[in-house]
């Protein structure tokens, strides 16, 4: 029988090209000094994230590793969870307008496979709660396939060291975020997908205190919800603290109700924490070392743990050391260790450990390519094999990535 094989050359040639062409193509129409278009007075930007993965493993969890047989359960990836597929995960276009002083706003939207994870609740209330990884426990119930997200809407005023904000907008926490460029891996980490939340709605204050130190509060409608899902308020609180040039630590905090099964309009409700630190220090000019921690619990959570706890824990931490060779190459190592106490967060009572390795290269000022290898493991059988019927505690990858900003 006749077996066919994709070699990393091929698919790499094959994502390589169609970029290439439309890099050129795109390059060819910009203007020379390189302003964004700009519409009403709002700056129109974008980005295109396309990319391949090859997992070992079958991209979800075992939803019974200590039972004698498998069954699947959520997916164990954030964004790139299909076992072998090119992908066009994000197209994005951002239309902002943010003065220091006066009115502005930013209007974000997502279109591609990712829209549908980070989709808040209540986008599409028929298709239940998607594929959303920030739910508060795994995921059921399929995904959707709407392929678009409106993932920031928001109106501002800026007046001297206070800036205003009511919409949507994306979370303090976390050390990466939705915006694939600003990220220095190709898949994300364990704790942007399962510690943190993705986006909130509500408003939000900053206020500029001194050079060196910015203070963050807000009430919103929860964890990834546009549309509250019971009538009490989240609470959030942010830090931000330079106290040398090569040195700035973030602090967040999020506290209010949140119910219990998830994205969901009924069912019990527990409050829900979370604190998450950021510590960024530029050790010379290539050479810069990041370092998150989070820590959450939910209340009243005895129906939905693993373990039957009535509260819920986990917390965990990732660190990275990115360093840019030159103009064009650049490495990121990336480590995590994340500790699910209860299940409550992936479904399994587990240790979560994972390394990543990406090398990045920029031909083109606009162009950006990454290839990454990332392994997984797991003190409990976690990872559904690629056979569907067994699992094992590991899972590696192969992934690469092309982003063309515009």
């Amino acid at each position: 029988m006749f077996k066919k094989t994709v070699t990393a050359g091929a698919v790499v040639a094959a994502l390589w090209l169609p970029v290439a062409v439309l890099a050129q193509a795109l390059a060819a129409d910009k203007p020379t000094e390189d302003a964004p278009l700009s519409i009403w007075g709002f700056d129109l930007t974008g980005y295109i994230d396309v990319g391949y993965t090859r997992l070992s493993g079958r991209g979800a969890f075992n939803a019974t590793p200590a039972g004698p047989a498998v069954t699947i359960g959520g997916p164990n990836r954030v964004f790139d969870f299909n076992r072998n597929a090119l992908n066009l995960h994000q197209l994005a276009f951002t239309l902002a307008k943010q003065p220091k002083e006066g009115f502005g706003g930013v209007l974000n939207a997502t279109l591609g496979k990712d829209a549908d994870v980070i989709a808040a609740y209540d986008t599409n209330p028929s298709n239940g709660t998607g594929c959303n990884l920030a739910t508060g426990q795994a995921t059921t119930g399929g995904c959707k396939t709407d392929r678009w997200d409106i993932t920031q809407a928001f109106a501002q005023y800026a007046t001297g060291p206070v800036t205003i904000m009511g919409g949507k907008y994306v979370t303090l926490a976390g050390a990466e975020v939705i915006n694939s460029p600003s990220n220095p891996n190709y898949s994300r980490s364990i704790l942007f997908g399962y510690a943190i939340p993705f986006t909130h709605t509500g408003a939000r204050v900053s206020y500029a205190a001194t050079d060196t130190l910015s203070l963050i509060v807000g009430v919103n409608n929860g964890w990834d919800a546009l549309k509250d899902t019971n009538s009490a308020k989240t609470l959030e609180l942010g830090v931000l603290f330079s106290p040398l040039k090569q040195f700035t630590l973030g602090a967040q905090g999020y506290t209010g109700k949140e119910r219990v099964g998830g994205l969901v309009g009924t069912g019990p409700e527990g409050t829900r924490n979370l604190i998450d630190l950021v510590a960024t220090f530029n050790a010379t000019e290539k050479l810069t070392f990041v370092v998150n921690y989070d820590h959450g619990t939910q209340d009243n959570a005895a129906t939905v743990t693993a373990n039957g706890a009535s509260k819920a824990k986990w917390q965990g931490w990732a660190g990275y050391a990115n360093y840019q060779i030159n103009d064009q190459w650049r490495v990121s190592l990336r480590g995590e260790y994340f500790d699910d106490q209860n299940g409550y967060r992936t479904g399994l009572v587990q240790k979560w450990k994972e390394a990543t390795l990406t090398l990045g290269y920029s031909p083109l000022k606009n162009l950006d390519l990454r290839a990454e290898i990332r392994g997984d493991r797991s003190n409990v059988p976690a990872f559904v094999n690629s056979n569907g019927t067994t699992a094992s505690n590991n899972q590696n990858s192969f992934g690469v990535q092309a982003i063309y900003k515009f």
